[in-house]
């Protein structure tokens, strides 16, 4: 068995002398593990770091074994961040938030694309930009996983317009109005989940995270017996500290 892909790395974990269990999601075949041999060799120094585009041939004997991968570097989005807190830490994020909920060997082609185009822009844009765009990157990771919110009318009176909060309890929209009464009860809509044209400020990324974050783990991690990932907490948390 062999294929060749495009990957981005969302992980590496040690693996004895020298050899590290690559985690990819590729475009065709979903999230992939494979075993890289000399992945602390000169050529791949800095290659297999979370972010990062390679280029990927998988090779196994049987279609449902580890198998092994040969990598050859194509881009280093993780170096070209590191100048930036926030948008390394959104990185770190996005990378370990599709490690935990996507399944292996399941392609998601959407997923790949949302995550490609935001860590490639990321270079150039602003950090707040790259903030709202990992909030957006969540939605469509919940859409794609079947669990997407219905953000087109207030649940309560079919009203598409003044939508402020989402209900957790059927992820629909709530307007202003419907909503006011049991607001301590709703989680807030940031707008530029709504209006893609309206930009948002870090309050709204701060909402958005929260918002994004409940449905992730209770529709798609808890039943997995899975939490956030520690880098997403700490992504959250240098939000709030931009809030403050």
């Amino acid at each position: 068995m062999e294929w060749s892909a495009e990957g981005i790395v969302l992980a590496a974990k040690p693996l004895g002398e020298g050899g590290v269990i690559l985690d990819a999601l590729t475009r065709e075949h979903g999230r992939h593990l494979g075993l890289v041999r000399g992945a602390s060799s000169r050529r791949l120094a800095g290659a297999l770091e979370p972010g990062n585009l390679v280029k990927l041939t998988w090779r196994a004997r049987l279609a449902d074994q580890l198998g092994s991968y040969a990598v050859e570097p194509a881009q280093a989005r993780a170096a070209a961040l590191f100048h930036d807190r926030m948008k390394l830490s959104a990185l770190a994020s996005l990378t370990a938030i599709a490690s935990a909920t996507l399944h292996e060997r399941e392609a998601h082609p959407r997923v790949f694309e949302a995550l490609d185009h935001l860590l490639r822009d990321a270079v150039s844009a602003e950090a707040l930009i790259v903030a709202a765009a990992a909030v957006s990157f969540e939605l469509i990771l919940l859409e794609d996983l079947g669990f997407g919110l219905d953000l087109s009318e207030c649940a309560a009176t079919g009203a598409t317009e003044d939508l402020r909060f989402v209900s957790p309890k059927s992820a629909r929209a709530v307007s202003e109005g419907a909503g006011a009464p049991y607001r301590e009860k709703l989680l807030r809509l940031p707008q530029f989940l709504v209006d893609h044209e309206q930009g948002g400020d870090w309050r709204d990324i701060a909402d958005g995270l929260t918002l994004t974050g409940f449905f992730l783990e209770r529709q798609v991690l808890l039943p997995q017996q899975k939490a956030l990932p520690l880098s997403r907490a700490r992504f959250v948390e240098l939000v709030a500290g931009r809030v403050e």
